[in-house]
């Protein structure tokens, strides 16, 4: 593909029609993560912030994101999504890398066109969650690497991040 899909012929922006193409399993996961201090991290991990449980808040944060993607960016098809899932690690300080929590987000429709704008929705919602949950203790968290890892169906096949 060498062109950008969401101009017209004139160059004005508009939603791609997606009404010919077949309905097809699509999925798609993205990941990211926030960089944190390791003081932050033990409380997130205990699940003792002030605010509650910040990985089940964040959770339920991300599904809620991905379900909005299509009210958030303009010209997104609003899904009708059959699975949105959010998995977390927590992952101590070591002498290569800052602690943080990785998070993973994986979408799934049956239609027209693909995911991959919910499962990003979904990482970057539930990553500023995190932050607006533990903040009060660590304004200095970073959000990072927030990028598709897969997507499968449709007319393009699959593509698997290097």
């Amino acid at each position: 593909m060498n062109t950008l899909t969401h101009f017209d012929a004139q160059g004005q922006a508009h939603m791609v029609d997606v009404a010919a193409k077949p309905a097809t399993h699509r999925i798609a996961i993205a990941s990211g993560r926030i960089e944190m201090l390791p003081a932050t991290l033990a409380m997130v991990e205990a699940g003792n912030a002030k605010k509650g449980d910040v990985l089940g808040i964040a959770r339920i944060a991300g599904i809620q994101g991905a379900k909005k993607t299509g009210d958030l960016i303009p010209l997104c098809h609003p899904l009708a999504l059959t699975r949105v899932a959010l998995d977390f690690q927590v992952v101590p300080a070591n002498p290569t890398q800052a602690a943080h929590v990785l998070c993973q987000a994986t979408a799934e429709t049956v239609g027209p066109t693909g995911v991959e704008m919910e499962a990003l929705t979904a990482v970057q919602v539930a990553l500023l969650t995190i932050y607006d949950m533990c903040k009060a203790v660590d304004r200095g968290m970073t959000i990072t690497d927030v990028k598709l890892r897969e997507k499968h169906g449709g007319k393009s096949g699959s593509f698997v991040a290097g």
